[in-house]
């Protein structure tokens, strides 16, 4: 065989193991997640807000200093999953004591639906908010009149943290939620997602003694 041919031969060899070990790759299924297990089983806890929370839609900025949600952990077996995360219902949170970034605006907070948080152990814990579609709508009055709402388009995932401890902490660092804003002169009606902040103590309203945990 010719040098020109027996080169060609190597490169078409070379090119054809590059794109079979590109499909094994591809093809290679993604690791499971580790397991997860929420104590104590069955407890209800309450999440308080610790400082404030932040929705910030475009230059519009609503701050508020009062929020609080309620749910339960999944009674045993429940509440273990030995490949992936534990989901527990909570009620849809509250938001009062609220203000606007824009002068002379007043901001009113609502929720409904069926309202979620998943806990997936690892380092760091991760934490999941899923917000239902339409499940949260603020309204602002005054000088200008918005509506903002939150999963427009189904339910939404909004990516947080959470630290064991006493108690433990439920952390969202500029978490990226979808929305749509409607109203007038002054509201950001260009706006397509939202950022939200906001750190809740988590607390066992089961037995007060206890702390609610999230490990393997």
């Amino acid at each position: 065989m010719s040098r020109t041919r027996t080169a060609l031969a190597v490169g078409m060899g070379a090119a054809a193991a590059l794109t079979v070990a590109s499909a094994t790759a591809d093809a290679a299924p993604l690791p499971l997640a580790g397991s997860t297990t929420v104590t104590p089983a069955g407890h209800a806890f309450k999440a308080s807000l610790s400082g404030k929370a932040t929705l910030k839609a475009g230059s519009v900025t609503v701050t508020c200093s009062v929020s609080v949600s309620t749910g339960s952990v999944p009674a045993a077996p429940g509440n273990q999953n030995p490949a992936g995360a534990v989901s527990s219902p909570i009620s849809p949170p509250t938001y009062s004591s609220c203000t606007s970034s824009m002068p002379g605006v007043t901001p009113t907070v609502t929720t409904s639906g069926a309202w979620s948080v998943s806990m997936q152990n690892g380092s760091p814990i991760t934490a999941t908010m899923t917000v239902p579609a339409g499940g949260l709508v603020v309204h602002t009055s005054g000088l200008a009149t918005c509506t903002v709402t939150a999963a427009p388009g189904g339910p939404a995932s909004v990516p947080g943290s959470w630290a064991n401890g006493a108690p433990s902490s439920l952390t969202f660092s500029g978490a990226s939620v979808p929305v749509t804003v409607t109203g007038g002169f002054g509201c950001p009606t260009s706006a397509t997602s939202s950022a939200f902040t906001a750190v809740y103590l988590v607390s066992d309203t089961t037995d007060p003694a206890q702390q609610i945990t999230v490990t393997s």
